[in-house]
């Protein structure tokens, strides 16, 4: 009886031992590499990362690219200060892979862009070499038959259907007419109706009433696999927890456990505090996006109430940014809400209140504002702004101090933010919502050069 128990127990342990053996064996996850879109910035991953972290993929194999020159230029061929070409994107996206490659010693990386960020991964993948380096490439909401489609209309720019650049990447690859590019495997995630830039009236391009030549399924490719999800926005492709899933699904061949965010003890944050582009035909506007660091600009980090959006003591963190504009890291407390504080010559005192952090994250990026001329006239600004997607009034339940109607938005999902111009000096608590998310913040007085943004996470 004992030779038999021992034998057993041998025998478990063996299976046991031969269980781990195999768990060992098996193929460490890819190395993901994110990819925004055009004039965003790499911290619209930020959730999208929490989500794979909170299922088991490891931190750091999860990378999301900053391109300095996010805009596309107007006109590809022909060069335009502070934006850059496809050939540009291309070319940074091919270097930030190369980096990734050698860091995680991965023979492929899996490519996840949103928009313009698809347009990059497209021409790596086709014309610079990615198909031998890359497994699987998602793309959210990539306009991949053009925002517009019309002969003979702004064919130069990156986005027209009929342009150079898009006809020569849906130019068909073998007998089946297939767009894509083996032996990469494909995901296109579009909206059913949704998405501003694949839409069959020019409203959100500046042509209301006139015909696009574009429609909802302008997203899809040809021998791609081609998911639809109902009502999400031109964002919401890439970061909402729907495309989550069907990236994750398309990746491991199962569903994540969870669509969630699984909380983190002790968030560690960090991130850059960049600015904003000098426009050279009209020096004042100075709004065009970019993704450089801002020298010198100065952070403070305050816990505030989660009610009103007072400040609870002192600052917590404080940092003159240098050369890089790395501002951290600092520790956060779970569950808490912060105000962060940017300033910088030649910008408004920007006053930035966020939900608590879930997770550390090394993308919560900081850009300081600049107050129009118009705006000059209000006693106080705040910004409620939803960086992961757009305001939709017939989908969403929002309001911005107290009201339901947000100012200067309009019907559809195509404004990320609505500005309140106040008539009151006087200092109080302002509230933003949207679908159960709330922020709270304080105005600040626009005489003393200073601005509030309430900005969603979710």
């Amino acid at each position: 009886m004992m030779f038999r128990r021992s034998f057993l127990a041998l025998g478990a342990s063996a299976l046991l031992l031969a269980g781990c053996a195999s768990l060992t064996q098996a193929p460490p996850l890819p190395p993901i590499v994110f990819v925004h879109g055009n004039g965003d910035t790499a911290a619209l991953w930020q959730t999208t990362l929490w989500r794979f972290e909170s299922n088991g993929w490891p931190r750091e194999r999860l990378y999301a690219i900053n391109h300095p020159y996010p805009l596309a230029r107007d006109d590809d061929s022909k060069e335009q200060p502070g934006r850059s070409s496809t050939a540009e994107h291309m070319a940074f996206l091919k270097a930030e892979v190369d980096k990734v490659l050698k860091a995680t010693g991965a023979s492929k990386v899996v490519l996840m862009g949103n928009s313009r960020g698809g347009n990059a991964i497209r021409n790596y993948i086709q014309n610079g070499g990615g198909d031998k380096l890359v497994s699987h490439a998602i793309l959210g909401g990539t306009p991949n038959h053009g925002v517009w489609s019309l002969k003979g209309f702004r064919e130069a720019n990156e986005f027209a259907g009929t342009g150079p650049f898009l006809t020569a990447l849906n130019a068909p690859k073998n007998a089946a007419g297939d767009e894509v590019t083996g032996p990469v495997q494909w995901l296109t995630i579009r909206s059913d109706n949704n998405d501003k830039f694949a839409q069959p009236d020019g409203l959100w391009i500046g042509m209301a009433g006139k015909p696009t030549g574009v429609t909802a399924a302008g997203p899809e490719l040809k021998g791609a696999t081609n998911v639809v999800i109902p009502r999400i926005d031109h964002r919401e492709t890439s970061y909402s927890p729907a495309a989550f899933e069907a990236a994750y699904r398309f990746i491991t061949g199962q569903a994540p456990r969870t669509q969630g965010i699984v909380p983190e003890a002790a968030p560690v944050l960090n991130g850059q505090i960049t600015g904003l582009g000098v426009n050279p035909a009209d020096p004042k506007t100075g709004n065009f996006s970019n993704n450089l660091p801002l020298p010198g600009a100065q952070l403070e980090v305050y816990a505030t109430h989660p009610t009103t959006g007072e400040r609870l003591g002192a600052a917590v963190h404080r940092k003159t940014v240098g050369a890089d504009g790395v501002w951290g890291p600092f520790t956060a407390q779970t569950g808490q809400a912060y105000e962060f504080v940017v300033s910088a010559p030649g910008y408004a005192t920007t006053h930035i209140y966020r939900s608590p952090f879930a997770r550390s994250s090394a993308l919560v990026h900081l850009r300081p504002e600049r107050i129009a001329d118009a705006d000059r006239d209000a006693q106080a600004l705040v910004s409620f702004v939803r960086p992961r997607g757009y305001f939709d009034p017939a989908r969403d339940r929002m309001s911005l101090d107290g009201k339901a109607q947000l100012p200067g938005v309009r019907p559809g999902a195509g404004d990320a933010s609505a500005k309140l111009k106040l008539a009151d000096a006087a200092m109080r608590t302002v509230t933003g919502e949207f679908n159960g998310e709330r922020v709270a913040g304080r105005t600040w007085p626009v005489a003393e050069n200073r601005v509030s943004v309430l900005e969603l996470t979710y």
